[in-house]
């Protein structure tokens, strides 16, 4: 099994520490798969600052595929984080840097490499649309992380993206479960088999097309709390993982007791990042980063 990310990478810089770590939800996605024992690979630009060296040598340490990235002149993506009693906010960000100001853009032989994978994860951070239907030509399922904004679930929005995915992936926050299976079942209308929705401490839901599947937070131990950074990646990762494992193609889709076996999986690994500083931790000081 071979999965990749494909698009965004960022340092997420934590003003309350002063401390930076890697992250960026293709990046996660690549990180997490890695540390499930999968072969994975990481497809994207990386700044030529101080930030993209951070994010290319961990992920080289790693063991994560590196051999389809370019390094450009320019800012790395990088985002100002301040936890205040366990939860994150976000203090501000570059846009992404390099990533959408000169964006990955395909060419057949990245084409025919990706062509030898299982999944490629993507992100509304990505600046990887245009690149979406020549990711299709792979042949392999493609995921696509939406986030919470809603500029990214506009109608035209949705109609330029979700055809070209097999799994689309929603952040709620509020909403309650009437609320967000509508909002499944309207993303879901515009092409993609399966939409997911995960919803932090409430879980995540799930529709396939026919039914929708849930399944309840793993409870946290507080005392080993650290932050919530990259729980939806991880769930994302161990979820895509577990329906691959199970058998999930484009032509043959999962059973529902491989969903709900790999809603159970998924929500356990998310709950093990709550242990972990930053994403996939290797925080490196304001100071020492310069």
């Amino acid at each position: 099994m071979r999965v990749a990310g494909f698009g965004d990478n960022i340092v997420d810089r934590f003003i309350d520490r002063q401390v930076m770590y890697p992250g960026g939800n293709c990046v996660n996605y690549a990180v997490y798969a890695r540390q499930l024992g999968v072969d994975s690979s990481y497809v994207g630009v990386f700044g030529n600052d101080a930030h993209g060296r951070l994010v290319h040598r961990v992920l080289d340490s790693l063991g994560i595929d590196l051999r389809l990235c370019v390094i450009r002149d320019g800012e790395n993506g990088a985002t100002n984080i301040e936890v205040v009693d366990g939860e994150r906010y976000f203090r501000g960000w570059n846009e992404g840097g390099v990533t959408t100001t000169d964006p990955f853009r395909l060419t057949d032989d990245h084409i025919r490499y990706l062509s030898g994978f299982d999944l490629v994860h993507s992100s509304v951070f990505s600046a990887s649309v245009p690149e979406l239907p020549a990711l299709r030509r792979t042949g392999a399922l493609i995921s696509y992380d939406f986030s919470d904004d809603p500029e990214h679930r506009t109608p035209a929005y949705l109609a330029e993206v979700v055809p070209h995915l097999d799994l689309a992936l929603l952040s709620f926050a509020e909403e309650d479960e009437t609320e967000i299976e509508e909002e499944l079942r309207r993303v879901r209308s515009y092409g993609s088999a399966l939409v997911l929705g995960t919803r932090g401490p409430n879980g995540a839901m799930l529709f396939d097309g026919t039914e929708i599947h849930s399944v309840r937070a793993e409870p946290i131990d507080p005392e080993r709390f650290k932050d919530t950074m990259g729980c939806g990646d991880a769930f994302l990762a161990a979820f895509t993982l577990a329906l691959l494992r199970s058998g999930w193609t484009r032509t043959t889709g999962p059973s529902s007791t491989a969903i709900a076996t790999a809603l159970e999986c998924a929500s356990r690994y998310a709950a093990l990042q709550c242990y972990v500083e930053g994403a996939f931790a290797h925080g490196c000081s304001f100071a020492d980063a310069e």
